[in-house]
Formats: structure tokens, sequence, C-alpha cells
């Protein structure tokens, strides 16, 4: 039974057809290239604050205030 858990920043423009598409592509991925069951297959999206995602030091909603 796999299970992908999908991070994202939450004010990224991620519709929920987007989300639909994500969890459908990655569900198809496993069956083709491993062989897994869609049935059985778990897809989390889990959306994260830019203030709570840092990337070297600093947050990301520092980041894009400078253009990072």
């Amino acid at each position: 039974m796999p299970y992908v858990n999908i991070k994202i920043t939450a004010d990224e423009d991620v519709t929920p057809a987007k989300k639909a598409a994500l969890i459908q592509g990655v569900t198809n991925l496993l069956r083709d290239v491993l062989g897994k069951n869609p049935a059985t297959t778990i897809v989390v999206i889990d959306e994260v604050q830019t203030d709570n995602w840092g990337i070297g030091g600093e947050t990301v909603t520092a980041r894009r205030k400078h253009g990072s």
C-alpha cells in the first residue's frame, strides 16, 4: 500500500482541479512504474504556510519579498 505525501506552499495557485490531477498522476505513476494497485495507493497533499517553510536559513515568505 503506497503512501505518498506531497508538500507545497499554501499560497501557490493550486486549485482543487490541480490537486486532483496531482493525485491521479502520482497514482498512475506508481501503477505504471512499480505495478502498484491504484485502489490501495494513498496520496496526501499538505499545504504549508510560507512562514513555516525555510530554504537556505530563511522563510519562503522572506525569500519571495526580496526575489530569491
